[in-house]
Order: structure tokens, then C-alpha cells, then sequence
């Protein structure tokens, strides 16, 4: 069976690691582990190709051990157990054993409660390896056992590494600077997609050209889980960009979004809620730019409609922002929640019938059209209720002049109490 370049190349020991500098600097957690007399159970997170598996089996090879190498999409519990069984009955497994999980993110809840038992009395220790956020990915009980490792994509400088000690390995010979420097690009941070460009070229004669290495190997594929982290986390990053009134930012995380594919209709959506939540009535037109904005994207579709939707972005995050309506409208629920047995007053209650008539529904009302300025100053709270104050506009945007117009009625509110 042939083995994959990325296979043949993988590291067997740290010093011939590259990147991941801020988990094996001597201080940090993964070289104490390794320099500890048991191997203790630990999850590798981080994206592909970015030595989550090989530092895992550094890890396990520090240790004298019986392994066994279980992947979801190819072992069940019942290779587990048979596996733990030989470990409890034979005497020649009573010695330190790992169990390592790869993609463990794909285990279910079953499947993780049942690796429990084994690790609490000691039978193993679980090393992992996962792409998802283990927040999300695993159960509580299971990830409070484990030493969590965060791993980020390679930097280009360790990718620079990798390739040059590739070509070292390999037959290719005179590649350009250039197409050095695209390979190493295109890889974003995943070793491992680099090593498959390479191995891409290894059938072509030498020298390559620039052209032909750009045609022999495939660019990575965007990574971006529209159900998943990323779609959650990205929509943060644009939200709080525009709230932030960053309009570049917002661009940038609008850009990955819609390249990643996400559902334009989606985007549009959290944008009336970032116009409506932050910008509120500082400025009323964002809620009829946003909305249109949305429109637009409906009838053009995407590509066209896509900068509709860039178009919104700016304008938001470049708005002034208030969430004084916001807060007003969450006061106002929580006292109506307390409240709910309150009526309103008889005088702002149609008199539909002569009963109710009769009993007070209607009486001194003032229609305010009709009143000196337009504003009669008459209750409309429940009798039994002290006057509360939820609105407090902003010196901002267009609630200045909201501010001005309440400024005015509280003030003639209070000329008329204190003249009745």
C-alpha cells in the first residue's frame, strides 16, 4: 500500500515539529505532560492539517504503552469493549494503556458516557483529536476529564518548513520562489493539503513551471460549517463589527460569510436585528436600508445582490448607535409582566354600551387633537401605578430631537398638574 507524502513525512519527535510554538514552549502544558511518568488524558482541537494528529502520537509514543487507534467512522463500542476486556482479563495487558480517538467529535452521547467507567477507575487514558469546538462537541462529563490543547493554523513561515523539507524528500527539483510562495498560501495553514500539492506534482517533469504548478494542484477549500461554529462565531464577528461602527471589519467578516456559503437570506435578516438592536431610533432610516437591502438581494440574487448586502453593512456600522428603545422595550415587558392583573384607567376604556357608560368607561377623556398643543397630560398607566420613565433617548442621531420632543411634553405634563 502506498503511503501519502503527509504520512511518510509526519514527525516522530517534537524537535522535528514545526509551529504550534505557544503549546511547546518548555512552560506550557503539552512538554510537562510529556515529561510526566503517565500519560495523562488529553483532547487536541484545532483546524485540519494543523498537527493535531501528530502531536498525538509524539504524545503517545513518550510513553511505554498498549494503544489502540480507534476512528468512529470504523470501530464501534463493541471494539472497544473487546479491547478493554483483553486489557482486564490477560495479564500481559496489565501495563499503561491509551486509547486515542481521532475526529472524536463523531462519538455520541452514548458512545462517550461509555469511555467513562474506563477512565475514572484508570483502565486508559484518552487521547483525542477533534476539529469542533469541544464545548459543543462533547459532553460535559467527558471534557472536564480531559486536558484540553488548542492548536491554530500554521503560520506560512512554519509551512516554508515543511515544504522545503519536503522537496528535500522528494524528486522535484528548481521550484521558483513564486510558486513556492503560492503553494504555501493556498495550503492556509493546513500541512497537510500542502503535501498533497506536492505529491500533485511529483508525476511532472522537471522543471515546473509557475503555470503548471498553479494547474496541477486545487486550492483549500474554504473552511466554514454553516450549522456549525463557524456559522455562530461569524455572525458574532459581523454583528459586533457593525456595532462597533467598523465598516472594514464588517466587510471582511460579510466576505468570509458569503464565500463560505452561507444563506445570504440569513445575513440579511441578522442585519434588520443589528439596525432594529444597536442603531434603533438614532437613526430610523437604517431599519428602511436594511430592509431594502434585503429586497434588492431577493430579487438579484447572488452574485448581483451581494453588494446590496455590503452596501447595508457600511451604512450600519457607520450609523450612530442607541439601544435606549431596546432597553425601554425590555423595562416595559418586565413591568407588564408584573402587572398583568392591573387595568387601565376607566377614562381611556371605549364606552361601548350604556353599562358600561354607566360605571365611569370613558369619562373625562380629553381628545388630545383637540387640546392646546396637541397634549392633554391625562394618565394612561393603571390607577394603582406610580409613573414610570422607560425612554431615555440619547444626545445622538436623530434621537436628539426625540429627546427635545419628550423634554417638552414631561415639561408640559408638569405645567398641567401643578395648574389642576
Amino acid at each position: 500500500m502506498r503511503q501519502p507524502l503527509s504520512e511518510k513525512l509526519r514527525p516522530l519527535q517534537l524537535e522535528d515539529f514545526f509551529g504550534q510554538t505557544h503549546v511547546l514552549e518548555k512552560t506550557a502544558l503539552l512538554p510537562s505532560l510529556l515529561r510526566g511518568k503517565k500519560p495523562l488524558s488529553i483532547l487536541l482541537w484545532g483546524p485540519p492539517g494543523c498537527g493535531k494528529t501528530t502531536l498525538a502520537k509524539i504524545y503517545i509514543r513518550s510513553f511505554v504503552a498498549q494503544t489502540l487507534y480507534f476512528h468512529p467512522a470504523s470501530h464501534g463500542l463493541a471494539d472497544l469493549k473487546k479491547w478493554v476486556q483483553d486489557i482486564q482479563n490477560n495479564p500481559l495487558f496489565q501495563h499503561t494503556n491509551i486509547l486515542f480517538i481521532d475526529e472524536i467529535h463523531r462519538l455520541n452521547k452514548a458512545q462517550q458516557d461509555a469511555l467513562l467507567p474506563f477512565m475514572e477507575d484508570g483502565t486508559f487514558s484518552l487521547v483525542g483529536a477533534t476539529t469542533e469546538n469541544p464545548s459543543f462537541a462533547l459532553t460535559n462529563a467527558l471534557l472536564s476529564r480531559l486536558r484540553v490543547i488548542p492548536l491554530n493554523p500554521l503560520e506560512e513561515t512554519d509551512l516554508a518548513k515543511i515544504l522545503d523539507r519536503a522537496l528535500g524528500k522528494t524528486k522535484i527539483e528548481n521550484l521558483t520562489e513564486e510558486s513556492k510562495k503560492w503553494l504555501i498560501q493556498e495550503a492556509k495553514g493546513d500541512a497537510r493539503h500542502l503535501l498533497n500539492s506536492i505529491e500533485n506534482l511529483l508525476s511532472a517533469e522537471n522543471p515546473l513551471t509557475f503555470s503548471q504548478v498553479t494547474s496541477l494542484t486545487t486550492a483549500k477549500q474554504h473552511l466554514y460549517d454553516k450549522s456549525g461554529e463557524e456559522h455562530f462565531n461569524y455572525i458574532s464577528a459581523l454583528h459586533k463589527s457593525v456595532r462597533g461602527s467598523d465598516p472594514d471589519a464588517a466587510l471582511y467578516w460579510l466576505c468570509r460569510m458569503l464565500q463560505g456559503g452561507e444563506d445570504p437570506n440569513y445575513i440579511a435578516r441578522r442585519l434588520v436585528r443589528m439596525a432594529v438592536e444597536d442603531i434603533g431610533l438614532a437613526d430610523p432610516e437604517a431599519h428602511k436600508v436594511a430592509l431594502n437591502g434585503w429586497q434588492i438581494h431577493e430579487r438579484l440574487g447572488s452574485p448581483e445582490g451581494d453588494l446590496a448586502l455590503a452596501e447595508v453593512v457600511i451604512f450600519l456600522a457607520l450609523s450612530p448607535k442607541s439601544n435606549k428603545a431596546y432597553k425601554a422595550f425590555n423595562q416595559a415587558k418586565q413591568l407588564a409582566a408584573n402587572s398583568s392583573t392591573m387595568p387601565p384607567p376607566p377614562s381611556i376604556i371605549n364606552a361601548t354600551t350604556p353599562f358600561m357608560k354607566s360605571i365611569g368607561y370613558g369619562k373625562d377623556y380629553l381628545y388630545d387633537p383637540d387640546t392646546k398643543d396637541g397634549f392633554s397630560g391625562q394618565n394612561y398607566f393603571p390607577k394603582e401605578m406610580a409613573r414610570p420613565s422607560f425612554y431615555e433617548p440619547k444626545e445622538i442621531g436623530f434621537e436628539r430631537e426625540l429627546k427635545k420632543r419628550k423634554d417638552f411634553f414631561i415639561q408640559k405634563r408638569k405645567e398641567i398638574e401643578e395648574s389642576s
